[in-house]
């Protein structure tokens, strides 16, 4: 069939405000784009390096080219999972690979890969960390019912209970991103409980998930910082409820779709997740988000312009990607 082509890009894109969690903050989306070409079929892939674990743009450029100069040329999705890590790099050319097959088959993403056929799916959209008024005038600007709102240690219900008189309506997620502390966990669980809070993500360290052997009722707890492959679902289904399962940790969608089986088989609940970037990055996570008890996929809604045929989103429901865009 010929050697497939591979071209790598860097793309720095503006958000529309600051995204802020108890890390930091950031004022664009750094993601590294795939393009995979075989005669004149092109697949795209797109990733978005995670500092938290040591990824950079330009490392994972560097990764992905120099695995291309000795693997590629006409590698399939399988050799892919047995010669390169997960991460950010693999899941480009994972996702790069699944769209090539779409385009050089006329067979839709979801059919290949066995997913239920695709529909709009509601997403939770975030609330950035901010002062309690801040945070509960950007979720009063939200159509959707279903709001994740970023955490960060003191003043954390203050915030909740903000968000919640403001959109008593909305079923609400927190994310704490390793912020919070064992010892104030507890009552701050059962505040939340009772401020319509659903689901809790990462409230401690991941190295410090052993505090959650003896955790609170009535409310879940979802696994990201702790969560990369399958291989973590036993380890977490013992400590977490649920897990959070995003493609650029699991190194795409290839693995991501056997840790969502995974963790079903471990009774665990599916959040499928994102980083903040555009529709690209977003479109296999939207196809996978029909496995899943929760979808949050608003990553494009914080740019200041998203990708040609992007995705549509409207109250509160990310749309199927279309073959224009990816799959």
């Amino acid at each position: 069939m010929g050697d497939i082509v591979l071209e790598t890009t860097q793309v720095s894109s503006p958000l529309a405000s600051i995204f802020a969690i108890s890390r930091g903050a950031k004022t664009y989306a750094e993601t590294v784009l795939v393009r995979l070409q075989r005669g004149t079929a092109v697949g795209r892939g797109e990733c978005v390096p995670y500092a938290r674990y040591g990824e950079t743009p330009a490392g994972v450029v560097e990764t992905i080219n120099a695995f291309w100069a000795e693997h590629g040329g006409n590698i399939d999705r399988a050799a892919l999972q047995s010669l390169m890590p997960a991460g950010a790099a693999r899941c480009a050319i994972d996702c790069a690979l699944w769209d090539l097959e779409a385009k050089e088959t006329g067979t839709p993403v979801w059919q290949l890969a066995d997913l239920p056929e695709p529909k709009p799916v509601e997403t939770a959209v975030t609330v950035s960390l901010a002062a309690p008024e801040q945070m509960a005038a950007a979720a009063r600007a939200i159509t959707g019912k279903l709001l994740k709102l970023k955490l960060g240690g003191p003043g954390d219900i203050a915030r909740i209970e903000a968000v919640h008189t403001d959109r008593p309506d909305a079923r609400l997620i927190v994310d704490a991103n390793e912020g919070l502390s064992p010892e104030t966990f507890p009552a701050l669980a059962s505040q939340a409980a009772k401020l319509g809070v659903i689901l809790i993500e990462q409230p401690f360290p991941a190295d410090n998930d052993d505090a959650l052997l003896e955790r609170p009722g009535g409310i879940a707890i979802c696994a990201d910082e702790s969560a990369h492959t399958s291989a973590d679902i036993p380890h977490l289904s013992t400590r977490y409820d649920a897990v959070n399962v995003k493609l650029d940790k699991t190194g795409g969608l290839t693995e991501a779709i056997k840790m969502v089986k995974a963790a079903k088989a471990h009774d665990m609940q599916i959040m499928v997740g994102c980083m903040v970037a555009g529709s690209l990055s977003m479109a296999p996570a939207v196809l996978l988000s029909g496995l899943a008890n929760v979808a949050d996929v608003d990553g494009p809604l914080w740019l200041s312009n998203d990708i040609e045929n992007g995705l549509h989103f409207d109250a509160g429901m990310a749309h199927p990607p279309t073959p224009a865009l990816w799959g």
